[in-house]
């Protein structure tokens, strides 16, 4: 899977534009999931020099993404086009219902199998906003 997942608030404690102290558990998962081989992008507001302070802490601690802010590595960022990737999962703290906690993420990812994920991910693809909302089948 390809999975985007966003900086402050998420991996780190929102400081911005400083860089907080890093979440609990939040590095060592990502590494484990890019270990599975899936395809981490960094997905962030930041931009400049805040952008390369955020990517030389994670790369610092052992995590390199496949791509920051862009679908692939070699992509060039057109301004006039929004910035909205092509993934299939974003962990981000501004989730509806906030964020979940890297311990709940690794449990989603060790607990059940690719292919479940798959199915669930497609099977939400396929309800609709209210049915998402309620819960209902």
């Amino acid at each position: 899977m390809k999975i985007a997942i966003d900086f402050d608030g998420t991996i780190v404690e929102h400081k911005y534009p400083e860089i907080g102290e890093e979440k609990l558990f939040a590095i060592e998962t990502l590494k484990q999931i890019k270990k599975q081989g899936h395809q981490l992008i960094l997905w962030t507001y930041r931009t400049g020099i805040e952008l390369e302070d955020a990517v030389l802490f994670c790369k610092q601690r052992g995590l390199e993404f496949y791509a920051v802010n862009k679908n692939y590595p070699e992509e060039v960022f057109d301004e006039t086009t929004p910035r909205k990737l092509n993934v299939d999962l974003y962990i981000d703290d501004h989730n509806f219902g906030g964020f979940v906690e890297w311990n709940k993420i690794w449990e989603s990812f060790t607990k059940e199998t690719m292919e479940s994920l798959e199915n669930k991910f497609l099977k939400n693809q396929k309800m609709s906003f209210w049915k998402k909302i309620f819960g209902k089948k």
